[in-house]
């Protein structure tokens, strides 16, 4: 599969079967992980990965009532360090990694923001001194789901200066 039909394929999941994700492809999400560029390289990020049935469970309480979390066989949480300006970043781009790769593997993968950081720390022993800036779940969608509108180019994209519109 090429990149940009990964892209175009990526969608939020939120709908899982119940089957696990195999022990290699869990791998090769990570390693994409891995791989991700960070700011001077210092890869400022870790990853808690989640599989155990009755831990998913009560993350849904630490994820606002969100019941597709127990569902999702995979559950990851991004933590940094706190006062690393570019560490939420680096994150990120490392999770969009790990989500690309998921399409190729036939995954489906749903960003979380929504989360009580402090019962998510509590119940993965997360330390006080780090930060959960975003959490991600992973499974085999359970349905297809269609693509959502996305704003034209025009109405993101300003050439040369703000104010004039890519493709004026």
């Amino acid at each position: 599969m090429e990149i940009s039909e990964a892209i175009r394929l990526r969608r939020s999941v939120r709908d899982y079967l119940e089957k696990p994700v195999e022990r290699e492809k869990l791998l090769r999400l990570l390693e994409a992980a891995r791989l991700a560029p960070s700011a001077r390289n210092r890869q400022p990020w870790e990853l808690v990965v989640v599989t155990d049935r009755a831990t998913r469970a009560k993350l849904v309480l630490a994820c606002m009532l969100q019941r597709f979390v127990a569902k999702a066989p995979v559950f990851i949480a991004g933590v940094v360090e706190p006062g690393d300006r570019w560490a939420p970043i680096d994150l990120s781009i490392a999770l969009q990694q790990l989500a690309l790769q998921a399409v190729e593997l036939g995954l489906g993968t749903c960003w979380i923001g929504a989360f009580s950081e402090r019962l998510l720390k509590h119940l993965l022993g997360i330390p006080k001194n780090k930060r959960v800036v975003v959490c991600m779940t992973v499974g085999y969608p359970a349905k297809t789901y269609p693509p959502r509108p996305k704003k034209p180019l025009r109405d993101l994209v300003h050439l040369e200066r703000y104010g004039r519109r890519f493709g004026e």
